[in-house]
Parts: C-alpha cells; structure tokens; sequence
C-alpha cells in the first residue's frame, strides 16, 4: 500500500476553553501531524455557526504554515459565493509563498443555505456565482494580469503582482458528494474528496477516474501539473484503549458533533439531507466513522482502501465534545499503532 496516504480534517468546533485557547490547541496538533507525516491539513470554512471557529481559512492557514514545515495546508473548501475573486487570487499566492508551496486549493459553493443566506446570497444562485469566481481565481493566479467580465464579476486588466509558488497554480481540490459534484471535479481536473459508506464511494471513485480520463489535458483542467490525482474520503476517527473507552468518551463527543453541524438548520426548524446520525455506532455501521481499539481501526482501513477506491484518508482527530487531552491520546495511538501498517516503505 505504498500509494496511499492520509491526510487530516478539521471543522476547528468551539469547545469549552477560549478561543485562544482552541487555536493555541489546534497548532499544538498540527505540529504533531506534521511531524508524523500526514500529507495535508484540511480545514473547512464555515459561518454563524459553533461547528466553524475559522471562519477565515485563509487567516488561519497562514499561522499553520509558521509553525510547520512539511504538512501541506489547505482549506476544504473556500466558499467561493462569498468571495471577491480578485481578492482571493491574491490571496492564495500570498499563501502559497508563505508556505514555501504546500498550499492546497479546496473550492466549492457551500452546503448550508442558511450560511449563504446571512451574506445576502441567494442557494439558487450560488452555483452560477460559484463557477464565475472560480474562473476568474484561476484567471488571477495564472496570468500577469486578470481581465474578466461576467454577470456577477468584472476585472479589466488588474496586475497581479505576486504570484503564485506553485506553477500554473496550487493543485485545486473539490468535495464530492453527488453525480453533479462528481462530473464537475472529474471535468475540471480537480483531486476529489468524497464521503458517505464505502459502496457509494466506490461507484463514485470508479465514475471520477472513467471521466477524469476524457478530459485530462482539455482547457478545463485545472491541475495539468498533476499527473496522479488523488482520491480520497473523509472520516471521524477515534483510536480508543478499549471499547469502554469509546462508549465513554467518543460516543457522546459525537453528539456533540451532530448538534453543531445541524444547529443552524435546527434554528430554522428543518434538517439537513446528507444523512447525519447523531448515534456513533451507526456512524460506524455506515462507515462514516472509525472509531475502536487500534487493531479494530486497522482492519476497518485496511477495508476502506482495499474496496472504496480511494487511495487517500483524511481523518478527523479533533471533534465534537472531544477535548485537548481526547483528541492527543487518539491521535498518538493511530501515529504509534495504526499509521505504520499502512506507511512502510
């Protein structure tokens, strides 16, 4: 299995402590994953929300990148709708060099309706204004100059002065969750990352590869420069002593992480489609989530990358109502007992 690799997640959920405290916690943990060589840090944007403390990705990379040296960093994903395009540009190739190029592009629209709806921007309109931007950031950070004219932005001719590290761009990702999404990211040749029970990213994965075949090398792609896509899924993990341990601790730290990624919705007295379960054994049932004693974590990765397709994990150490303290013990049992089978040479 030496083509495969893992990567990490992270929503940053308010916790009990200080939002000092969190971030002063969250780099503590991202020293430990660059140094046990994880290949990327994920972070996801999210607003008006506890499920997000970062609602600036962008802000909070560019402090990950001073206290790491190896770790690729990127958000998962921008939420391009909410975004001046030109400003954006500039700003991934301010990040890109601040990280001495390992920044990794994550775009995409936004889920949640209600988010977009506290910017002023409509759910019905924020896939057409999703693709604009994104071409006129792929504009920006690839040419000398930005020039585009659309229905949502206008640029004429704006010098980019800084560009990126990474040439023609940083690799773009995209998160996959439907046929649409899927056609989108096989199209434009972004690395994809998906979700939901091993069968369903296996029919996904296979779709992906078939239709990123077509139109590799075409106007459209995105990532020229990258000549093995990665392919890859996300998960909660927790690599527990024993399984009273996960009954303990993990499975009311998942509840917590149910009431915050549904809380908005909730406010507005609906739910969320995407099949969330507050319930951890059923998260594990429909394998959304990994959590047991290491060997039992081993073998349910072991399934994943012998039948999803995928050929990266990006895992979730720090979630929920898990604390500092959860999240390190996790975390050092799977760099100690888990990670080696997966990662020798």
């Amino acid at each position: 299995m030496n083509d495969i690799r893992f990567g990490i997640f992270d929503h940053i959920e308010r916790r009990g402590d200080s939002a000092d405290g969190l971030f002063a916690g969250r780099f503590e943990l991202l020293r430990e994953y660059d140094a046990a060589g994880f290949f990327c840090y994920h972070v996801a944007e999210h607003h008006a929300t506890p499920l997000g403390m970062a609602p600036s990705p962008g802000l909070f990379l560019a402090a990950a990148a001073q206290c790491t040296r190896q770790i690729h960093l990127g958000p998962l994903v921008y939420l391009l709708p909410l975004y001046n395009p030109l400003r954006l540009a500039s700003e991934i190739c301010m990040l890109d060099h601040l990280s001495d190029g390992r920044l990794e592009v994550g775009v995409g629209r936004g889920v949640s309706p209600f988010e977009l709806a506290y910017y002023g921007i409509s759910f019905m309109d924020s896939r057409a204004i999703f693709e604009e931007a994104l071409e006129a950031v792929v504009k920006g950070v690839r040419n000398e100059r930005l020039s585009h004219r659309g229905p949502h932005f206008r640029f004429d001719s704006v010098p980019m002065e800084i560009r990126p590290k990474q040439r023609p761009n940083p690799p773009f990702w995209y998160g996959v969750t439907s046929q649409e999404s899927l056609m989108l990211a096989a199209r434009t040749g972004m690395q994809m990352v998906g979700g939901g029970p091993i069968p369903v990213l296996k029919e996904l994965t296979a779709a992906y590869r078939e239709e990123l075949k077509r139109h590799k090398g075409s106007q459209e792609d995105l990532n020229p420069h990258v000549t093995a896509p990665t392919v890859g899924a996300l998960r909660h993990i927790y690599v527990a002593e024993d399984e009273a341990e996960v009954e303990r601790i993990a499975r009311p730290a998942y509840r917590v992480f149910y009431d915050n990624i549904t809380k908005l919705w909730r406010d507005f007295r609906t739910l969320p489609d995407y099949g969330f379960t507050p319930d951890l054994a059923i998260a594990k049932q429909y394998d959304v989530a990994i959590v047991g004693t290491a060997e039992d974590v081993r073998d349910q990765i072991g399934r994943f990358f012998e039948q999803s397709g995928c050929n990266y994990l990006v895992v979730a150490f720090a979630w929920g109502g898990l604390s500092q303290a959860d999240s390190r013990r996790s975390l050092d049992r799977f760099v100690t007992k888990v990670m080696p089978q997966f990662t020798k040479s």
